[in-house]
């Protein structure tokens, strides 16, 4: 029996897929709890147009982060902090300082997909990496000096 999945069920498939399952499985669990529906013609006709759609806005939102990411290269920012004796970081910079830095400069990322290469020891210039797609990242400038 051939079923259209309506969401991800482990070890069978994803939302959308047309799987083969047994005749008891589809019509005693599948069915009833409305987890997957027939695989009839109209069915397979709605499936395929709804993942036709999804395709082409996953190319959308790619091609968007790939001008997001040619953007974001340009930009540089910087970040003041407390220095103690010896150049030393009192705390430390961290992807929410860089987040609030580039919100000044209206540019709203979240923080958790933001990471810096390196440890921040000191006033200096280092490369924060941005996950701006699951499969695209870019570089910003971080500039740490010392606050007045």
């Amino acid at each position: 029996m051939k079923v259209i999945l309506q969401q991800d069920i482990k070890k069978l498939g994803k939302k959308g897929d047309i799987v083969e399952v047994s005749e008891g499985y589809g019509r005693n669990f599948l069915l009833p709890r409305k987890v997957a529906v027939l695989a009839n013609a109209q069915n397979m006709n709605v499936a395929n147009a709804k993942k036709g759609s999804q395709e082409r806005k996953a190319a959308m939102a790619k091609d968007e982060a790939v001008v997001m990411a040619s953007q974001l290269k340009k930009v540089e920012v910087t970040i003041p902090v407390r220095i103690g004796e010896g150049g030393r970081l009192f705390g430390s910079v961290t992807g929410k300082d860089v987040a609030e830095a580039l919100k000044k400069k209206n540019i709203d990322i979240d923080k958790r997909k933001i990471s810096i290469k390196g440890d921040v020891t000191g006033a200096g210039t280092y490369e924060a990496v941005i996950k701006v797609h699951p499969s695209i990242t870019s570089t910003v400038k971080v500039n740490v000096v010392a606050a007045k």
